[in-house]
């Protein structure tokens, strides 16, 4: 393994640092006062609060936690803490500039603190605090569509940078074949998050998945079947579920065929459960989601990515809201998993069978409720990022979690046997 120095590790988190916030500062650009403050659901805070916790967030693990300074801000701590304010009360935000005062304020501290924390016992803190903050920019991407959405319906028209490197109508409907056998699953590098610990081994019985996450066409093909109007695709919880949210369609829906070879974006676990049983198939386990995207069986190791270790980037996957929608599902040359199976990480989120609960060995970090709270049988696990995820909280190893009757985030799927 590669020593790198105290220093050297400084100076990369120096950078990320800065990069993630800029990043996060970017979806404000010219952003309206009203759509700052508006719920754009009532399970969501609105925009400006997630980047005011993000501010809070930061300096009570450096400022307060690590550096031992008095709190900044401290009028906000109530309003911006995650425990402070139901949801519905977090619209009453100041203005823009003052949360942005907040955030410079925050930050200019934190830098200067860096310059001498000692990293080689904080370091895993400092990853997670980046990670936070890329989750709550993902979040507050998704909550910008929302609020377009509601505005515009804005999937009508397609601009791609690149369009001639796009592939036109790829076999979909195949599946790549995953031998019985162990693989090594979780993570135990420096920025794994605690539900990724520790890593383990795990045997599955040899299955098939898909290579493409299902398309708008394949989905179609369910919506023209009666897939929502017909009993026999849904559980019993999905069925209810249906009945008590009904619906017709994604919630990122256009009828445009255009879209026919993106991944189906805005699906409940329960739309894709039913999809699922309407093909013949089932999700996969989020075990044999991530074999099929991390494990290189001729080399007998795990990759962090599915193409391999290097990071992720434009022409690699569809992340990062540079592009700012979904993409087809084969626009992207080389990111196939060893195995065969493609657009694995970026693009949308897959929901998998499996529901969120801790590894044999799991430890909390930083605090026990951050992953610890939610294993309650009632959250499924998602796989992969999505458009609007950052670079650094991507990897095979992930786990994203959601109440399967969410359909706001950026989800999708793709299907086993």
């Amino acid at each position: 393994m590669k020593f790198v120095s105290i220093q050297s590790r400084r100076e990369e988190i120096f950078k990320i640092l800065q990069a993630c916030r800029s990043r996060t500062l970017d979806l404000f650009a010219d952003l309206d006062s009203e759509t700052l403050c508006k719920q754009a659901h009532p399970d969501f805070s609105p925009v400006g609060w997630h980047l005011g916790h993000i501010a809070f967030t930061e300096a009570f693990w450096i400022l307060e936690c690590c550096a031992g300074l008095p709190p900044v801000f401290s009028q906000y701590h109530k309003l911006f803490a995650a425990d402070g304010l139901p949801k519905s009360e977090r619209q009453k935000l100041p203005g823009i500039e003052v949360i942005r005062e907040y955030l410079d304020t925050v930050r200019t501290q934190v830098l200067t603190y860096l310059e001498t924390a000692p990293l080689e016992k904080q370091e895993r803190l400092w990853r997670w605090l980046i990670q936070h903050e890329s989750q709550h920019s993902e979040t507050i991407a998704f909550l910008l569509q929302l609020h377009r959405w509601d505005r515009e319906g804005f999937y009508t028209q397609l601009h791609f940078s690149n369009p001639k490197s796009l592939i036109q109508n790829p076999k979909s409907d195949e599946m790549v074949e995953i031998p019985a056998g162990e693989f090594a699953m979780g993570s135990d590098a420096i920025d794994a998050q605690d539900n990724e610990r520790p890593v383990h081994r795990v045997y599955l019985d040899a299955y098939r998945i898909d290579r493409y996450p299902v398309t708008c066409s394949q989905y179609r093909a369910f919506m023209a079947a009666g897939g929502y109007q017909e009993r026999q695709f849904w559980s019993e919880e999905g069925w209810q579920w249906l009945q008590d949210n009904p619906v017709s369609q994604p919630l990122y829906w256009s009828d445009s065929s255009d879209w026919d070879n993106h991944p189906v974006c805005g699906v409940s676990w329960y739309e894709a459960e039913a999809y699922a049983q309407f093909a013949g198939k089932r999700l996969p386990t989020e075990a044999e989601w991530e074999k099929a995207a991390s494990w290189d069986v001729e080399k007998g190791q795990k990759l962090l990515y599915p193409w391999g270790n290097s990071e992720p980037n434009v022409k690699l996957c569809n992340h990062d809201t540079l592009v700012g929608h979904t993409t087809p599902v084969d626009a992207y040359r080389g990111n196939q998993s060893a195995y065969g199976c493609c657009d694995m990480l970026g693009n949308v989120w897959e929901w998998t069978a499996s529901w969120f609960a801790g590894y044999e060995g799991f430890k909390p970090y930083p605090y026990r409720g951050y992953s610890q709270t939610y294993f309650d049988n009632q959250h499924r696990v998602l796989r992969g990022g999505s458009w609007a995820t950052r670079p650094w909280a991507m990897r095979s190893s992930f786990r994203n979690w959601y109440h399967p009757g969410v359909r706001q985030i950026l989800a999708g799927f793709r299907c086993a046997r």
